[in-house]
């Protein structure tokens, strides 16, 4: 797989932005079948960055329903991988600089 396939997107909440300031860790959403190695030979190359450590874990699917006009309508939202990269000290990445 390219870098490009297993980095879907970097995931920017609050508590992944805290975690980027206090601990050089980094949230992404990544493709379901990429382990460690794979994923943080993409952050590599893809950011230029020295990759320390990954940890990954698998978010599960949750059932979602709303109200609407034509009645109560249910669905499923989908489960991913997500992969929490932790960079060496001095270094960063930039998530903002391709908006």
């Amino acid at each position: 797989m390219r870098p490009n396939e297993i980095l879907i997107k970097p995931i920017l909440t609050e508590k992944a932005n805290a975690q980027q300031e206090k601990l050089r860790r980094y949230a992404f959403r990544v493709d379901r079948k990429a382990n460690k190695l794979e994923i943080k030979k993409a952050v590599e190359t893809f950011y230029g960055v020295t990759v320390v450590d990954v940890n990954t874990s698998v978010v599960p699917g949750k059932v979602k329903s709303r109200f609407t006009k034509s009645g109560f309508l249910t669905g499923m939202k989908g489960a991913y991988k997500k992969a929490m990269v932790t960079v060496a000290e001095g270094e960063s990445i930039d998530l903002y600089a391709n908006i």
